[in-house]
């Protein structure tokens, strides 16, 4: 594909969908929606479950796909939306609450962008476990292009376990 560009997309769903069921389903389904729509699909990752952020008290289905498509970004953030729709996102009522289906642009070959209220590398990527995670787990190496760190090591510094400090151990009574 002549001029093409390759994407990561962060995929979120936290509520069941009439026709396809529980979240995990809307992720399956939006990702074959995503192929119908023009979109090659070169990679998904697992889907994990993560607790929400904001009011929301339903758990999310989170995964990651790689695509590759002639699109610029504003045309293919134009795309998901659309995609969004049709799975019944609703885009009014308070932030971060449950949704269908949540589509975010994370990373593209193109580096940084800002157009029209897109920021790509997504603004808050570098902090969400549930979004680094299955990136990386996809495409390991992709560099964030404002830190230089790889999704590899995004993740291992979101999810490795804190250590104690040497002499903090509890040496009994």
């Amino acid at each position: 594909m002549a001029g093409a560009h390759r994407y990561v997309i962060a995929l979120g769903s936290n509520m069941r969908h009439p026709r396809h069921g529980r979240p995990r389903d809307v992720l399956a389904a939006a990702v074959s929606a995503m192929g119908r729509a023009g979109l090659v699909i070169e990679a998904t990752s697992p889907i994990i479950t993560s607790v929400p952020l904001g009011p929301s008290q339903r758990l999310y289905a989170n995964a990651a796909v790689a695509v590759r498509t002639a699109m610029p970004p504003d045309a293919l953030l134009d795309l998901l939306q659309q995609l969004e729709l049709t799975f019944g996102r609703e885009r009014r009522g308070q932030r971060w609450s449950a949704r269908v289906l949540d589509l975010d642009i994370v990373l593209w070959n193109g580096g940084a962008w800002a157009s029209g209220g897109l920021v790509i590398p997504h603004i808050h990527f570098r902090t969400r476990a549930f979004v680094v995670t299955p990136a990386a787990a996809i495409a390991p190496l992709w560099r964030d292009p404002q830190s230089g760190l790889s999704l590899r090591q995004l993740s291992a510094r979101l999810t490795r376990r804190a250590r104690l400090p040497i002499g903090a151990a509890w040496r009994g009574p």
